[in-house]
């Protein structure tokens, strides 16, 4: 578009030249916008006039209003002439300098295919996205150069650069992938490039308004905290709980987080200005006491970020934080926590870490793979298709979690499952390998190794002196030795070598489906059992035997009425 002279007024005020836009606004029905070279050239037309015309009080006897600093897209605005914020909405292709440098206005040119971006200075996103609006993108894009959006963000005010003149861009539209673009060494007068693409995101589908009702996924630990994988435990700065939904929809959930527009809180920072962890630091020297599981902004001089995790609250070593504005601290440097007043010196090094633009991580369809860098999830939730980074910044591969279901049960059916046996509970699977009598026995031990491929905490049957197999719950396990709660056996003993087998499901069924989930090894035969002789629910004893391979297994309940 050229420029309009009828949407613009130049007033004299003092010995200033106000330059105003005053035709439509963004979504009026003519909305006008000019590039810096015809605002320019627009004043040095009105500058050579006799006399004043309308409201447009510019003529031969002002000073020179504006100049062409040897390329059409660096324009300064001279002799207290000069533009206001929402003016300058309503230019764009190249930089506004005035005040003698005091305050600028770089371009900014977004190559790609985004319908919608935004925009993050000083730690805050613009929530002014007049660039958004149709009507002007309309009228600055260009297909041939696949530019989608060019305007103005005001980088120095008042003398000060804001926030060294960095900018960040974002592309987080759901149903696209998202992605970002940082002018990381402050802003150039010119366009300044952002690169952000909105390719279509196959494994982000559903709709906004179904991805919110998900509130079952949450993140239980918002700090430092171990994770077990496999044989190890390791760290990460979330545990997020899964709930009753699938790892895609993990993802989408992250996404909608994140979103474009998002009014989310997470980790003390809105939703939309959230990254995940940017920097990794070496501490020292640490007083008072940071929070574990509590976000805090944190800030040193010459920048602020966010405190995601920290691996101790008072003698720390290691923080991991989202660079909120400024450049990370440098050696010896201290870093106080806003909330806590807790503080730490830099310990020489600072790590970059790689950031995944939807902070989780990418999809599979079905499992998190590769997660973002410390992104935890609860260990139950973990398939042997996802793929952890830990804080180490190691990959972590859990082992393969499976699921055994018993399906089409009712409330009061009594459900029991174990290894099978020619059609039978396997009663000799393991062995006691000492007699237990105390009144307070917290482990029993068997012969020979625990199988790895049962619950981590679940059940198991003891055969005690007078025959019968009571239940023992178990909290863990390792090697040979069950961990029990404090029980009693003073009145029915164990005896050595006591017939003793676990029960992956033991239990009164409160639905239609009972479920266990344990780290696959090698395939099982489990036999399941099923009674239920409640008044009117009366069912013959079901039984069957279910192989559980490496994606699970399942039986289904026959219920044959015996009323």
């Amino acid at each position: 578009m050229a420029f309009v002279l009828a949407d613009w007024s130049i007033t004299r005020n003092g010995g200033a030249l106000d330059v105003r836009y005053i035709g439509d606004a963004h979504a009026g029905t003519a909305p006008s916008y000019a590039k810096q070279i015809e605002l320019h050239r627009g004043l040095q037309a009105l500058a050579d006039d006799e006399v004043d015309t309308g409201d447009d009080e510019l003529s031969i006897i002002d000073q020179t209003p504006s100049d062409r600093g040897g390329a059409d897209t660096n324009i300064s605005l001279l002799n207290g002439c000069n533009i206001d914020d929402a003016s300058s909405e309503h230019t764009y292709d190249g930089s506004i300098t005035q005040a003698a440098g005091a305050t600028i206005y770089d371009g900014i040119q977004v190559f790609g295919n985004s319908s919608s971006i935004q925009v993050i200075q000083n730690g805050a996103r613009l929530t002014n996205d007049f660039w958004n609006e149709p009507k002007m993108k309309t009228a600055v894009s260009d297909a041939l150069s696949s530019t989608t959006h060019r305007f103005v963000v005001k980088v120095r005010d008042a003398g000060s650069d804001i926030d060294g003149r960095r900018l960040l861009g974002t592309q987080r539209v759901l149903g696209t992938n998202f992605t970002e673009f940082f002018i990381g060494g402050g802003t150039n007068r010119g366009n300044n490039v952002l690169a952000l693409t909105a390719n279509n995101d196959g494994n982000n589908q559903t709709v906004a308004g179904t991805i919110a009702t998900w509130t079952d996924i949450i993140n239980t630990i918002e700090g430092y905290n171990g994770i077990t994988i496999g044989g190890g435990t390791y760290n990460f700065y979330s545990s997020w709980d899964v709930g009753a939904r699938t790892k895609n929809q993990l993802y989408e959930r992250a996404k909608w987080i994140q979103r474009e527009g998002s009014v989310e809180t997470i980790y003390g920072l809105p939703g939309d200005i959230f990254r995940g962890i940017t920097h990794e630091l070496d501490v020292d020297t640490p007083t008072g006491t940071f929070s574990m599981v509590a976000a805090e902004e944190i800030t040193w001089t010459g920048g602020t970020g966010q405190l995601l995790a920290i691996n101790s609250a008072t003698a720390a070593t290691k923080m991991w934080i989202q660079l909120l504005s400024g450049v990370v601290p440098t050696d010896g440097q201290v870093i106080t926590g806003t909330t806590s007043t807790a503080t730490v010196a830099l310990n020489v090094t600072v790590t970059p870490r790689l950031i995944s633009p939807a902070f989780v991580g990418n999809s599979t369809g079905s499992a998190i793979n590769p997660g973002a860098f410390g992104l935890g999830i609860e260990s139950a939730d973990l398939t042997q298709n996802d793929l952890m980074v830990d804080l180490s910044n190691t990959p972590r591969t859990p082992p393969n979690n499976i699921t055994y279901s018993v399906n089409n049960t009712v409330a009061g059916d009594y459900v029991i499952s174990a290894n099978n046996n020619g059609g039978n509970f396997d009663f000799a699977q393991l062995a006691t390998n000492v007699g237990y009598s105390g009144a307070a026995v917290t482990s029993l031990v068997m012969t020979a190794a625990i199988p790895t491929d049962i619950p981590i905490s679940g059940t198991i049957r003891v055969q005690v002196t007078s025959g019968k197999y009571v239940r023992v719950p178990y909290t863990s396990f390792t090697g040979s030795t069950f961990t029990i709660p404090s029980t009693s056996f003073v009145a029915d003993p164990i005896l050595s070598g006591a017939n003793t087998f676990v029960t992956y499901i033991d239990r009164v069924a409160t639905g239609t489906t009972e479920t266990v989930t344990y780290v696959f090894n090698a395939p099982r035969t489990l036999f399941t059992r099923v009674r239920n002789a409640n008044p009117g629910v009366e069912i013959k004893t079901f039984e069957t035997t279910a192989l559980v391979g490496s994606g699970g297994g399942a039986s289904t309940v026959g219920r044959i009425s015996d009323f």
